[in-house]
C-alpha cells in the first residue's frame, strides 16, 4: 500500500480563537466602580464596561492584566464561559498547558456546547500530538457551528496525520467553500497533495506504468 503523504501541518495549523464579547451583558452597579483607578485610563471614554469586556481590551493590547481581570469576570459571573475560555488561550501561549486544559473544560462545564472552547481544545491536543482528542474537539467546534473555517482546515490536518485522506479532502474542501477564493488558495496545494495521495492509494500500479 502506498505511504500516505506528509503534510507540513504544524506550519499551516490555524492558531487559537479568542472569543469576542458576545454574551448578554450582566447588569451589575457594583461593576460601575471596578475600574475608578488612575490606571484604567481606557475607560475615561467608555462608560458601564464589565469585566470581561474591560479584559478584552487588554487582551487585544497584549496587556499582562487580561487574565485578572478575566478572572474578576468569571467571579461576577460577567461571560462566565467566555472569560474561562479567554483564559485558557493566555495559559497556553505561556506554555502552561494543565492550566489551559482546566480553563477550557470549565468553559465547556458552563456551557456545553462552547464554540472556541471546543476548538481552542482541538488546538492544544493537536500540540500535544494527540491526534484523536483534536478531531474530536474539531468536528464538535463543527458541528456547533458549520461555517466556521478554521475548524475544518485544522480537522483536515488531523485527518490527513490519522492517515483519513477522503475525510481529509471533504473538510478542505468544506473550508474553502466557506472563505474567499483568495483566502482559499492557500489550501490548493493541501488539497492537491491529498488527492494526489488518494488516487495512488486507490490505483497503486498506476505509479510504475
Amino acid at each position: 500500500m502506498p505511504k500516505i503523504l506528509k503534510l507540513p501541518v504544524r506550519a499551516a495549523k490555524f492558531g487559537y480563537q479568542r472569543v469576542p464579547k458576545r454574551c448578554a451583558k450582566v447588569e451589575n452597579s457594583a461593576q460601575l466602580h471596578l475600574f475608578s483607578q488612575p490606571t484604567a485610563q481606557v475607560l475615561q471614554f467608555e462608560s458601564g464596561l464589565g469585566p470581561f469586556e474591560y479584559a478584552l481590551i487588554l487582551d487585544e493590547k497584549g496587556d499582562n492584566r487580561a487574565a485578572e481581570y478575566y478572572l474578576k469576570a468569571i467571579t461576577q459571573e460577567d461571560c462566565v464561559a467566555d472569560a474561562y475560555c479567554n483564559l485558557g488561550i493566555i495559559e497556553s501561549k505561556q506554555g502552561r498547558s494543565a492550566k489551559a486544559f482546566d480553563h477550557f473544560t470549565k468553559c465547556l462545564k458552563a456551557e456545553p456546547r462552547h464554540l472556541e472552547a471546543h476548538y481552542n481544545l482541538g488546538n492544544l491536543y493537536f500540540e500535544l500530538n494527540d491526534f484523536r482528542l483534536a478531531q474530536a474537539h474539531y468536528e464538535m467546534a463543527a458541528e456547533v457551528d458549520p461555517k466556521f473555517p478554521s475548524a475544518y482546515f485544522n480537522l483536515a490536518l488531523v485527518l490527513s496525520i490519522n492517515n483519513d485522506v477522503r475525510g481529509a479532502i471533504d473538510a478542505l474542501t468544506k473550508y474553502q467553500q466557506l472563505v474567499p477564493p483568495e483566502e482559499g488558495r492557500h489550501a490548493d496545494e493541501l488539497l492537491s497533495n491529498l488527492k494526489k495521495s488518494l488516487e495512488a492509494s486507490l490505483h497503486p500500479r498506476a505509479g510504475l506504468t
